[in-house]
């Protein structure tokens, strides 16, 4: 009897300790994703949406389901930029205040991701997130890519409201869509309108290796400052495009606006969730758009395309044997008029992907395979390694029970300080660091990730060794 009931207090135990690992794993590995791409959650997450009727058109045009759904999931993001340092005398932040800016962003998971446009947290100091319910949120950066004017915020949040992915592919002029978004500190503002034209470049962006990616949608959907980074839906309420920007000359809306196509959007929110950063396949080749002047120069017998002035040596292009004077037609089996069309089907693939090329070359149709390659030649792709030594301090990650007995969700303990910028500021040993410019900080990896887009002066607040909240500022 004794053995028995021994037998049945270990199982007991080992469930019991089973469930309160579980509770652990959940609570304090919950906001790090176990998933490498967005759309996969949001499929896995798919069966909370329910079809309404209004979604149905009988006739007449209906945009009460879309503006219904999405609305909830768009948010109003106010950012604070500091001004080279940051003092925690509440004098100083009143005699020299931050600039401040707003703009818009959209959830795409339920677990807190949002994308938003990289102009609008550009050298952002601090990001706040307001919901459309008026809760607030402080935002970590994730990523950012200048490039096609994105980035990738996270906040600590669960079961949100979120924008299904939709196919920018299938978008016909003349559609109806909805722009949802902020605009002139205005929350939850929804406009109707169509799509007027694609792939549009209008020469906006700027990128250090000129790779930049423009190929927006054009809608005629009332946008205008504040609407940066709020979603373009069609009529279902999916997300086909991120409002960037409008045509004007006046600085308000003037008829047309402008949106980064989703099919672009997510890879590279994959991008920037997985790496950190974009991973750019390139076929690295000098191109331009082919109009009737450009085929009449070069005896062309086409007047669409993209014409390629010069092959990079040891590019993908050279590879598969394209050559200066070819006319790309198409990639993958989709046609390609101009140059930014052909930026965002090549811009949609990692190095190290194949993508399959047609050109024209003396009069005839050519297909070849391309691996494409970064910009420094190679394909492989690293995640980026957890420093534990930053600037003469090291750094530890905190044990799930420490963690339990603080009541803290996540934090990074200061282990030792040496000389350097640390010490400089004040930092002490066995600090736990639980925010940095109020976002919350979960592990080390977390705060590598956070200092690398840090720039000037940085809070930093938490526990000091005898377990009282604290802050100090480190300039980075």
């Amino acid at each position: 009897m004794k053995r028995t009931l021994l037998i049945l207090l270990v199982i007991c135990s080992s469930f019991i300790g089973a469930i309160m690992g579980a509770l652990l794993t959940i609570r304090y590995l919950g906001d790090q994703p176990t998933y490498t791409s967005i759309e996969q959650r949001q499929n896995l997450k798919a069966v909370n949406y329910l079809t309404d009727s209004s979604s149905r058109l009988s006739g007449a045009v209906n945009f009460e389901f879309a503006a219904k759904s999405v609305t909830p999931a768009v948010v109003h993001i106010r950012t604070v930029f500091g001004l080279g340092s940051f003092s925690l005398n509440a004098l100083d932040s009143y005699m020299n205040p931050h600039a401040q800016s707003s703009g818009s962003g959209v959830i795409i998971s339920d677990d807190g991701y949002i994308v938003t446009n990289h102009h609008v947290i550009e050298d952002a100091s601090s990001i706040e997130v307001v919901m459309n319910n008026n809760q607030r949120y402080f935002a970590k950066l994730i990523g950012k890519d200048p490039s096609t004017d994105l980035a990738l915020l996270k906040i600590k949040a669960r079961n949100l409201p979120f924008v299904k992915y939709g196919n920018s592919d299938a978008l016909t002029l003349g559609e109806w869509v909805l722009a949802i978004g902020n605009p002139f500190d205005l929350n939850s503002t929804v406009t109707a309108g169509i799509i007027s034209a694609r792939a549009r470049n209008i020469g906006i962006l700027r990128d250090k290796n000129n790779l930049q990616i423009e190929s927006f949608i054009q809608t005629d959907a009332a946008v205008n400052p504040g609407n940066s980074g709020g979603a373009l839906v069609n009529l279902n309420g999916e997300l086909i495009g991120i409002n960037s920007a409008i045509a004007t000359s006046t600085g308000a809306y003037a008829g047309y606006s402008f949106a980064i196509p989703v099919s672009l959007v997510k890879k590279i929110m994959d991008d920037l969730l997985e790496y950190g950063e974009v991973q750019r396949g390139l076929l690295g080749i000098q191109i331009d758009d082919v109009d009737a002047q450009l085929a009449d120069e070069e005896k062309l017998d086409v007047v669409q395309g993209v014409f390629v002035r010069a092959v990079n040596k040891g590019s993908a292009a050279e590879a598969s044997g394209i050559e200066a004077g070819d006319v790309i037609t198409g990639i993958n089996g989709h046609a390609v008029n101009g140059v930014s069309e052909m930026q965002e089907w090549v811009a949609r693939n990692r190095p190290g992907q194949s993508i399959e090329v047609t050109y024209r070359r003396r009069n005839s149709d050519h297909h070849v395979q391309a691996v494409l390659k970064k910009y420094d030649g190679t394909v492989q792709m690293k995640k980026p390694e957890v420093n534990y030594t930053l600037e003469g301090a090291r750094f530890e990650d905190i044990s799930y029970s420490r963690l339990t007995q603080l009541n803290l969700d996540g934090g990074v303990l200061i282990k030792n300080v040496d000389e350097g910028k640390w010490k400089k500021a004040g930092a002490k040993e066995n600090f736990i660091i639980t925010h940095i410019d109020k976002a919350p900080i979960d592990n080390v990896a977390d705060l590598n990730r956070i200092l690398e887009l840090k720039n000037g002066g940085v809070l930093i607040e938490g526990l000091s060794a005898n377990g009282e909240k604290a802050a100090f500022a480190i300039e980075w």
